[in-house]
């Protein structure tokens, strides 16, 4: 655990500055009066280890935190077309109507956030929900029951660890990034496949042929499907991702230029996920569908990935 790390370098660093004090000042005492060494044997002959390793502890550490950091993606500015597209099948009235939308270039996490990741956090004391991962594993696995709230500590607790200010994405963001310059249903095309997606594959879409019979009926880890034109991972399906945004029942009205919309009347307690997840059918990982879940609540198809804002 990182906490456990931190108290083993913290207890060589307090023995190396003890051995100094008595050496320096009470060195008529004798030897007597160093303190005992965390590696047993002679105190004096264990000074220069103990600097090492205090080092080799540090930078193991600094290392660790760095391979838990969520691996980023340079998303390009652009314009795109949002909602449901011409011609597209099973669109519902929330997804339109489609409208142009401008994005400013971005950075988004590469994968979902994964229970390693989340689990750092809870370690260092950031994160106080320790979430259930439903018999499945941890580790590389996209973490889940995590509410849009639980987000928010993770984020704030990555920004105050790397300097940087890391967010949820805006829907506009997360649906441009998802299409990755795609008009079709999919970033795939108009279909989509259980090689391609964790998915429901008992159910078809528009009789594409995404009825394949594999439902694994549960999450896999992050990665383990292709990624998207733009080198993003499981846009589509394995988990339901969070974005900033308020929940709207239509398009009407809505930003035209990829920032957070937020509602009216200052309710935020829906919140707009994206994606599908492996419990769905394929339709609900189309690249426009939209649906909304209280902030507060946590399911086990339900994670997020991060995004961040590039310096002017």
């Amino acid at each position: 655990m990182l906490e456990d790390d931190a108290v083993e370098v913290l207890r060589k660093l307090s023995w190396v500055l003890d051995w100094y004090l008595n050496k320096y000042e009470n060195a008529d005492q004798g030897a007597d009066q160093v303190p005992a060494s965390p590696w047993g044997g002679e105190a004096k002959g264990n000074v220069k280890r103990a600097a090492a390793e205090v080092n080799l502890d540090r930078s193991a550490e600094r290392d660790r935190l760095v391979s838990l950091l969520p691996e980023m993606v340079r998303i390009p500015a652009g314009r795109f077309l949002m909602g449901c597209q011409p011609g597209e099948k099973d669109c519902h009235d929330a997804e339109r109507p489609a409208h142009w939308v401008k994005v400013a270039a971005f950075e988004l996490g590469k994968y979902a956030v994964t229970f390693a990741q989340w689990d750092a956090c809870v370690a260092d004391g950031g994160c106080r929900h320790q979430p259930d991962d439903a018999g499945w594993g941890r580790g590389k696995r996209p973490v889940i029951n995590v509410s849009w709230d639980d987000a928010q500590e993770y984020l704030a607790w990555l920004s105050r660890k790397t300097g940087e200010i890391y967010r949820l994405p805006t829907e506009a963001e997360w649906e441009y990034a998802a299409r990755a310059e795609t008009q079709t249903t999919f970033s795939t095309g108009n279909c989509i496949k259980t090689d391609q997606a964790n998915y429901d594959g008992n159910y078809d879409y528009a009789d594409c042929g995404a009825k394949t019979g594999v439902y694994l009926q549960r999450t896999q880890a992050v990665g383990t499907y292709p990624a998207n034109p733009w080198g993003l991972y499981d846009m589509h399906g394995n988990v339901w991702e969070w974005v900033q945004d308020c929940w709207h029942d239509s398009y009407n009205g809505a930003v035209q230029y990829g920032s957070e919309w937020r509602d009216a009347y200052g309710a935020s307690w829906g919140r707009v996920v994206r994606g599908g997840s492996w419990v769905n059918y394929p339709r609900y990982l189309r690249s426009a569908f939209r649906i909304w879940i209280d902030s507060a609540d946590r399911y086990n198809d339900v994670g997020f990935r991060v995004a961040r804002t590039l310096a002017p």
